[in-house]
């Protein structure tokens, strides 16, 4: 594979750094095609980072069928990986809500710039109280605008609310954090000892049936995730709070799994909760550092309940340093770490300049699920428990360290072509799905549930896992 690409191309570094983190088969990139040379626009090599990103997940089930029988090989189309880092589907005469609340976004300080992440209420509340000023765009950034940003972002975090200052590539490097974030791994993977080799076997055409994933995480880059994990015959449950939403994501993310509420703070639904975990086979979480911890479920207390989990966590920032554990969100990320900066002189803009994408997000979510295939390999070979932990800037650090752009041509967009021509019957109207980026001999991507609703399923239909649907009618996605 490594030898088929143009001079230039970051995609052959990448994913050996990616292949390495995950500790797969030195040899395994030998079993990739990647397809086109297009380019999503921007001073970092995007497109190659979702390359490598949903590739790695490929080879990683390439390697879990391997261990039965014959490794199937792995093609990633470079504009369709392109493609699902942004949405993944096109509505047929309704519209997705907006993406970002009226107050979100960048704004002007006396000393640079700031971005506010407002789309949960409660953060918005927070980043207004601070600010103490009506929730109206001009005064958001007329309160802003006197102030230095880096002062600004340390009220509105420890008010409870989600903020970034704009820094330099340069500047985040000298930071604690920033040196903290730099020798982490990229993917830090711990095995311990489970009861034994499973007795599960991976199907070759539906890889996943029959393994149990419970999903706590929300936006983005979980999701993303176990997204990918149904679309290979995974049972994905996700649990959020009550009241949570993300109406604008809900569509594109939930494609092939079930959906529920509990509420951690009540007796009930922690004795389902344990009853849930207790089976599933692999846990994907993305609260902060402690969080779990706080509720009773560290990670002691996950494994005493169920030894032979596959434990993936997701933070924001690092799980060292003094930001281990701050809030924080892609588009935050971007800002702190340089991305949007850099992006900015690219350009030679007159504000941040931001990836075209959530590319930290999307990228995250495939290294996630492939950490989960990694997590597989190792209970079926060795008979081991792993957990993984993953961050985001971690992740913007990978793609930081190729800055430079890309050779080949633009991203063309979004063609009718790109999508499946089946009907997804979702919760909230007819829409098409795009065709999957990625495509394992004999086993095709295939979702077996639209998407639905957060919450759509009554937490009593689910107090045991239901197994994988096998129904007629299932949405199809491979090529």
């Amino acid at each position: 594979m490594l030898e088929r690409h143009a001079a230039g191309d970051a995609l052959p570094s990448i994913l050996s750094e990616v292949l390495a983190a995950l500790a797969l088969r030195p040899d395994a990139g030998e079993r990739l095609t990647v397809t086109g040379v297009e380019n999503l626009p921007s001073c970092f090599p995007v497109t190659a980072l979702a390359t490598a990103a949903i590739g790695a997940a490929g080879l990683a089930v390439s390697e879990l069928l391997g261990l039965f029988g014959h490794a199937p090989e792995v093609t990633v189309d470079r504009h369709l990986a392109s493609a699902w880092f942004g949405t993944s589907l096109r509505p047929c005469g309704w519209t997705i809500p907006a993406a970002w609340d009226p107050i979100a976004g960048d704004y002007r300080t006396a000393d640079g710039w700031i971005r506010l992440h407002t789309n949960a209420p409660h953060h918005r509340a927070a980043a207004l109280a601070v600010l103490d000023c009506p929730g109206e765009r001009d005064t958001v950034a007329a309160a802003l605008a006197g102030k230095a940003a880096e002062p600004l972002e340390a009220a509105i975090l420890r008010a409870g609310g989600c903020a970034a200052a704009m820094r330099s590539p340069e500047a985040w490097q000298r930071l604690d954090q920033g040196q903290a974030v730099r020798v982490e791994p990229l993917v830090s993977i711990a095995a311990m000892s489970g009861h034994g080799p499973s007795r599960w076997r991976p199907d070759s055409a539906r890889p996943l049936a029959g393994i149990r994933v419970l999903d706590l995480t929300r936006i983005l880059a979980g999701p993303v995730a176990t997204r990918f994990l149904a679309g290979l015959g995974a049972d994905v449950l996700r649990i959020d709070p009550p009241d949570w939403d993300e109406p604008s994501l809900a569509p594109d993310i939930t494609l092939g799994k079930r959906c529920t509420r509990l509420d951690l703070h009540r007796a009930a639904d922690r004795r389902q909760f344990e009853t849930l975990l207790a089976e599933a086979d692999i846990l994907v979480h993305g609260y902060r550092p402690g969080a779990l911890e706080r509720l009773g479920y560290g990670e002691a207390s996950r494994r005493a309940l169920n030894p032979d989990l596959i434990d993936v966590a997701l933070c924001a920032y690092g799980w060292t340093g003094p930001w281990a554990g701050r809030r924080g969100f892609d588009s935050l990320v971007q800002m702190a770490t340089g991305i949007a900066a850099a992006g900015q002189r690219w350009k030679q803009a007159d504000r941040p300049v931001p990836l075209p994408v959530q590319a930290l997000d999307h990228a995250t979510g495939y290294l996630m699920a492939a950490a989960s295939l990694r997590g597989l390999i190792a209970r079926l070979r060795d008979g081991q428990a792993v957990a993984a932990k993953l961050s985001l800037a971690r992740t913007a650090g990978l793609l930081t360290d190729h800055a430079g752009g890309a050779p080949g041509s633009a991203f063309s967009g979004y063609q009718d072509r790109d999508f499946a021509p089946e009907i997804e019957h979702t919760a909230w109207g007819h829409a098409l799905r795009l065709h999957g980026p990625l495509r394992i001999d004999g086993a095709p991507l295939r979702w077996d549930r639209p998407a639905c609703a957060l919450g759509s399923t009554e937490a009593a239909q689910v107090l045991h896992f239901a197994g994988a649907s096998n129904r007629p009618g299932a949405v199809r996605h491979g090529r």
